[in-house]
């Protein structure tokens, strides 16, 4: 198993940035933890890293992160946002640093996959695109033999192009049955098609804990004329979404023949589910 919490949990004085919580990430999963900001995902993510103290029980690959956090991260690659790299550092020096400080750094893989790019060794950050960025963040961490790549917010201030070219990557040259990666987000729509797990988080609390099959199995979507509102109410929607002549419902496991009665159910899109689970405030105009 990669993850193994029991009853994990973090207050700050009278704030309960994490309510108690147990989940299980073995290898092969995405798991993407999603929340709005201040939710709780930076306090998931730092435990499981090993910077925070914590109530519960917590193991990442066998080892407690707070107690043998200096061999846990010879496993573990982390990424925040990427465009947080310091400005004046060269390139060669950065790859130097890294070379120095992570045991699995295979530092010929990383120039190998800079010389395929116009990421200039000689080149301070500062004089480097966003799309160059990405590449220096990549070429370094797909050059760490890792099986655990957390990325927290990764993708922030990166334009659509770029946040595509990221998540490809890491896709084609990480991710493998033996691995298994945690991306914290509130950009729900970038990372839904590379998922296979959900944990969605609201006030602290995990309210959803699921795969990406077992949402489609479980949740469903369905766009019905405003003559028969009632009849749709009646089926206790947990969302709703007004439009013009019609209201847009999300549904928790409400048998499918009874929802084709009123229209013609859909998948629900995983930033409908975000809102629909995390900001379940009834009806949204």
């Amino acid at each position: 198993m990669i993850v193994q919490a029991n009853g994990l949990a973090k207050r700050y004085g009278q704030v309960q940035a994490l309510k108690p919580t147990s989940f299980a990430i073995p290898p092969g999963r995405i798991v993407g933890i999603i929340g709005p900001n201040g939710a709780g995902k930076s306090t998931l993510v730092n435990a499981l890293l090993g910077l925070i103290s914590h109530e519960g029980s917590l193991q990442v690959m066998g080892r407690t992160p707070l107690e043998d956090r200096a061999r846990l991260m010879h496993d573990v690659s982390y990424i925040a946002d990427v465009a947080t790299l310091p400005r004046w550092i060269r390139v060669k020096d950065l790859i130097d640093i890294v070379e120095g400080i992570h045991p699995r750094f295979d530092r010929r893989k990383a120039e190998e996959r800079l010389a395929r790019t116009n990421v200039r060794p000689t080149a301070r950050v500062s004089e480097l695109s966003k799309g160059m960025i990405v590449q220096l963040h990549l070429a370094i961490v797909l050059s760490i033999d890792a099986r655990l790549l957390v990325l927290d917010e990764p993708t922030l201030g990166l334009d659509l192009i770029n946040r595509r070219s990221f998540y490809d990557a890491i896709l084609s040259d990480f991710f493998d049955e033996t691995r298994s990666i945690i991306v914290t987000t509130h950009q729900v729509e970038e990372i839904e098609h590379v998922l296979t797990h959900v944990m969605m988080i609201r006030e602290g609390e995990v309210v959803l804990d699921a795969s990406i099959d077992e949402l489609g199995e479980r949740f469903t979507a369905v766009d019905v004329p405003d003559s028969r509102r009632t009849e749709a109410e009646a089926l206790k929607p947990i969302y709703s979404r007004r439009s013009i002549g019609r209201t847009s419902y999300v549904y928790d496991s409400v048998p499918y023949d009874a929802l084709a009665a009123l229209g013609e159910p859909r998948r629900v899109a995983l930033a409908d589910l975000f809102v629909a689970i995390v900001q379940p405030k009834g009806e949204v105009a």
